[in-house]
């Protein structure tokens, strides 16, 4: 199925019929991602008196209790409620629409090696996604197609599907300048096939997510200034075969009231119709 959306006065021509889903399945009985030392996701037969859930057992069908972090366990997409007071649900915040979206691919620079900074300091070793690599990336990329960017980093294995992120492997994360680049630039969605947009051992400070959000250092508040209409989808996983571009992107969520939940994004490749 083809559609024509018009995005800034220009039209687009998306095709329905060619989805690409950026969500890391979850195996509840294999392996799967997980960040931060989290309980591994599980899921577990119901059984209640005169009751299994479980049709290998003599069941009458299959019913399964299901534990997850969502944060931790997967592909998911968080709302500024997750650095705030405020309860404020990645639901409600996501409500269906199709957005415009630009993937690029991009690697990581030490730490060391580059000029820009963070919040606590960095150490050399440090993976960085900087300022520079997405300038290079988007400065020619109309903002109006920037509603939402999704970042594929290199190297880019098959096992980014079940990394276990830790003190030993811990992932790159966005420099303070790249993260100003990405609100300057207007962008509301961003996707990032890493765990977390903040380095993971940072003193607690969040200092990317309060950029995005706009949420004061130190505090749990939101002002008249915040983004809460904005969010953030981590750990994805994008396959090689799909090509950098312009896509329409779908977040699928489940109506949870939660700051976070599992997500699945979609994207549908997207052409400016030039006639």
């Amino acid at each position: 199925m083809l559609i024509t959306v018009a995005i800034n006065q220009e039209n687009y021509q998306a095709d329905l019929s060619q989805p690409h889903c950026l969500a890391i399945p979850l195996n509840f009985n294999g392996a799967q991602p997980n960040h931060f030392g989290a309980p591994k996701a599980l899921s577990k037969t119901v059984e209640v008196e005169g009751f299994i859930g479980d049709t290998h057992r003599g069941g009458s069908c299959n019913v399964e209790a299901i534990t997850l972090t969502p944060h931790c366990n997967g592909t998911h997409t968080e709302s500024v409620g997750h650095i705030v007071n405020d309860d404020i649900a990645v639901a409600s915040v996501l409500t269906g629409e199709l957005i415009a979206s630009q993937l690029i691919t991009l690697g990581w620079e030490r730490a060391k090696d580059s000029v820009d900074s963070y919040r606590p300091n960095t150490e050399n070793e440090d993976k960085l996604i900087t300022r520079a690599s997405l300038k290079d990336k988007l400065e020619n990329i109309d903002s109006s197609l920037l509603q939402a960017v999704i970042i594929r980093t290199l190297d880019n294995p098959e096992s980014k599907k079940e990394a276990i992120y830790n003190a030993e492997n811990q992932p790159p994360f966005f420099s303070v300048e790249a993260m100003e680049y990405l609100v300057t630039r207007g962008v509301e969605h961003i996707l990032v096939d890493f765990p977390s947009v903040d380095k993971m051992y940072d003193e607690g400070l969040l200092a990317n997510h309060r950029l995005f959000w706009n949420v004061d250092e130190g505090t749990n508040t939101l002002t008249t200034l915040s983004q809460p209409h904005k969010t953030i989808t981590e750990m994805i996983f994008v396959e090689d075969e799909i090509d950098d571009g312009s896509y329409l992107l779908s977040i699928q969520i489940p109506a949870f009231m939660s700051d976070a939940a599992p997500s699945r994004p979609v994207i549908y490749p997207m052409t400016k119709n030039d006639a």
